[in-house]
């Protein structure tokens, strides 16, 4: 069979392979790259991978989507150095909650959060390709906390990348702001953008759009706007679900999410054979996405500030690669949605394509009030400290869960340290930092402040490429 190949959701970008998606993130057409078919895992499929460790099982999930680019076993490799960072022998393990409910922990990684699983083998992933191609890159993101942080734990020091991470300034926490800015390393710049994040993931994909400044960077991303960021977090989907009885059973998951990239994974495990019964999400007072699968509203109103900041977002990216296939995969159809979204604030969607996303997806919103509360009731009746998304997809979950027969997983999306001063809110206490995490505060930060201005940005970007960045006060 021929590998699998890329198509935009706008559908006027060229068709492209695994490296060449890779490396371009955004299509030029400003849709999102998705495969032109999805690899399929049957029952014996499911049965055979019963027992392997994780770095093995993530090499033969995502190897589909790699294809001939990468060999087979320098793509074992790669995957199994990328998962050697993670301080827990299962890698992502999973812990009993409540009656037939579990939480996922994904923060064993090098900064904390469930970015890295996808980071730490995007980075290399990089590498690999620009060595064999001899070419360098500009990385370009934007963050509401945990992206730019392992993006930059990542891609630091890396010889064939230059790393800009835009972040809304004062509207992360103090944690993940630090993780970020404190990298001493040459080829890393952090910017602090006046506005959220939505401004700063609109300022991204500006600078892409602007195909003149694209090509003469040569700019790439690390969002999951980058496909390989989604292949790479379809595994623990399948990881969990194996560990639960699949292919016997059913699972549902439960998931905290602004960008809608977490829970897209999810969906296209699905979409390769995965057995999942429901996926939730969980959202915060920036409700967009419930209100969507709630009441078919996609309407955009103005971010507000929560204690769950990495979900402070009303422009759910890859919310556009589940309507690609809404609109029945066609580009056109998703292009004009788009463009309507952007124009007026609201996105028309048909009752029949919202209630063929209502088979699977449910989703509950939580206030800050309402999130601390649960923050305690999980304490109380596990024992367990979670942070603000944890709770909320913890909550959603139990909200929404359709059957009590079906094992509910909840993500565990960051370390409740993370967000410390949340956490001491909901239960009187900050847990106490990861040894990794402890000096912080004592680093020197490396930031500049920008305003939120595409000139600024691609002056900023146009200056400072390919050189050494300076060493600037916190913004």
């Amino acid at each position: 069979m021929s590998d699998v190949r890329y198509i935009s959701t706008r559908g006027q970008a060229p068709v492209l392979g695994f490296e060449e998606v890779l490396l371009a993130g955004l299509a030029r057409d400003g849709g999102l790259y998705v495969p032109d078919r999805w690899p399929s895992l049957n029952a014996g499929d499911l049965r055979a991978f019963r027992g392997l460790g994780y770095p093995t099982l993530a090499a033969r999930l995502i190897q589909p989507f790699v294809g001939r680019a990468i060999p087979e076993s320098d793509f074992a490799s790669l995957t199994a150095a990328a998962y050697q960072q993670f301080g827990h022998p299962d890698v992502a393990p999973l812990v009993p909650l409540g009656a037939n409910e579990f939480l996922l922990e994904l923060f064993h990684g090098p900064t904390f959060a469930f970015k890295d699983f996808a980071l730490q083998l995007v980075g290399p992933l990089f590498d690999y390709v620009l060595k064999r191609r001899g070419e360098r890159i500009t990385i370009l993101g934007a963050t509401s906390g945990d992206t730019g942080s392992a993006a930059i734990a990542a891609l630091a020091g890396r010889a064939s990348v230059d790393v800009f991470i835009l972040h809304p300034k004062g509207r992360v926490s103090e944690i993940q702001r630090l993780q970020m800015t404190t990298v001493d390393a040459a080829n890393v710049h952090n910017i602090a953008i006046e506005g959220t994040f939505d401004d700063c993931q609109d300022l991204v994909k500006a600078a892409f759009n602007d195909l003149a400044l694209r090509d003469a960077l040569k700019l790439s991303a690390v969002n999951s706007i980058n496909w390989a960021r989604v292949a790479a977090q379809i595994v623990y989907y399948v990881w969990a679900s194996l560990k639960l009885g699949v292919p016997l059973r059913e699972v549902a998951f439960a998931v905290p999410t602004g960008n809608f990239g977490n829970i897209y994974a999810g969906y296209a495990a699905r979409q390769m054979g995965l057995p999942i019964a429901q996926l939730i999400v969980g959202s915060n007072r920036n409700d967009i996405l419930t209100r969507f699968f709630e009441e078919r509203a996609m309407e955009m109103r103005p971010v507000e500030a929560s204690y769950s900041p990495s979900m402070d977002i009303q422009v759910s990216s890859n919310f556009e690669r589940l309507l690609f296939d809404l609109l029945g995969r066609d580009g056109a159809a998703v292009a004009s949605a788009m463009g309507e979204f952007r124009k007026t604030g609201r996105m028309p969607i048909a009752e029949a394509a919202w209630r063929q996303a209502r088979e699977l997806f449910a989703a509950a919103r939580f206030s800050d009030d309402e999130t601390l509360a649960w923050i305690r009731r999980i304490r109380d009746e596990t024992g367990q400290i979670v942070d603000p998304h944890t709770a909320i997809g913890i909550a959603a979950g139990r909200a929404k869960r359709r059957d009590p027969a079906v094992p509910l997983v909840a993500l565990a999306t960051a370390h409740p340290a993370k967000f410390g001063a949340a956490v001491k809110r909901a239960i009187g206490t900050e847990p106490p930092l990861p040894p990794a995490l402890a000096d912080l505060a004592k680093r020197r930060e490396y930031c500049v402040t920008l305003p939120n201005r595409a000139a600024a940005l691609f002056d900023h970007l146009r200056q400072n490429a390919g050189k050494p960045r300076a060493a600037r006060s916190a913004a």
